[in-house]
């Protein structure tokens, strides 16, 4: 690479590693990987650096092979997670949209973990980073009607592992 597309490399991660990191928990739950899967992403993000044609799509293509990458992961490893008592502390403030009670979001960031991946890269892609039913067909390589589908499927497992407690956060 050029020195100038070192330049820009180097300017894209500092400006989107934290929101890469932070989908990455949404994503897994997991800051520890989270953080792997930032670093491969960038990684993969690096070898194809000097052929993106535009590079203002590099944002979207980094959260596209976040995603991805995610996605086989959970493919390859079968595991299941195993939601902890106690969440860390966010490394991110508030976020509009975001519940403003600790209680409340931790509740949803516990129910997201156990709801399946595919149906919670749906969700994190739609809600959490608030891209369009479009943007998120293209980022994880499905149609419009999947996309539409996983998010009903998605929030039916959410209001299912939250039951009682969905009623209570909409409540206050």
């Amino acid at each position: 690479m050029s020195p100038e597309q070192e330049q820009s490399f180097d300017e894209f991660v500092a400006s989107r590693y934290a929101a890469l990191r932070r989908t990455g928990y949404l994503l897994c739950g997991d800051w520890h990987l989270a953080e792997d899967l930032a670093q491969t992403t960038l990684v993969k993000l690096y070898s194809r650096w000097n052929r993106l044609r535009d590079p203002e799509a590099a944002a979207g293509y980094a959260r596209t092979t976040l995603v991805r990458t995610y996605i086989d992961l959970r493919r390859l490893r079968r595991s299941h997670e195993v939601p902890a008592s106690e969440l860390p502390e966010p490394a991110f403030g508030p976020r509009v949209g975001a519940p403003a009670d600790p209680e409340r979001r931790l509740a949803l960031l516990a129910a997201l973990a156990q709801v399946s991946p595919a149906y919670r890269a749906t969700l994190v892609l739609r809600f959490w980073e608030d891209q369009s039913v479009e943007a998120t067909a293209e980022a994880l390589r499905q149609s419009t009607g999947t996309v539409k589908s996983n998010t009903s499927r998605g929030l039916a497992q959410l209001r299912v592992i939250l039951g009682d407690s969905l009623r209570e956060i909409a409540a206050s």
